[in-house]
């Protein structure tokens, strides 16, 4: 059964920073692209950043910069490190394996409020 569990949301002043982490079991994690996403009300939600298995990574161009994602193999956990937030980073953050679609179902995600 496959589990992906994102944490780490929470309200931040903007310029400020939260690192979000993605737990998963049952994936072929070490040889999985693995993505973070994210999505706002009323809108599609998009990839902000990719990470092959071998460690190239790529991102939305509105984070580049300020976003950074990696991973760790034996614990099979995506993260995101995201600093000098903007307020336009709002959203819900989702995590998913895929080169391209995503492969699993979307799981409950973690929320990102960017606010003075």
């Amino acid at each position: 059964q496959v589990q992906l569990v994102e944490s780490g949301g929470g309200l931040v002043q903007p310029g400020g920073s939260l690192r979000l982490s993605c737990a998963t079991s049952g994936t072929f994690f070490s040889s999985d692209y693995m993505g973070w996403y994210r999505q706002v009300p009323g809108k599609e939600r998009e990839r902000v950043a990719l990470i092959t298995p071998g460690g190239t990574t790529r991102y939305l161009d509105s984070v580049k910069g300020r976003f950074t994602i990696s991973r760790d193999n034996a614990k099979s956990t995506l993260y995101l490190q995201m600093n000098n937030l903007k307020p336009e980073d709002t959203a819900v953050y989702y995590c998913n394996a895929g080169s391209e679609d995503p492969l699993y179902q979307w799981r409950q995600g973690t929320q990102v409020t960017v606010s003075s």
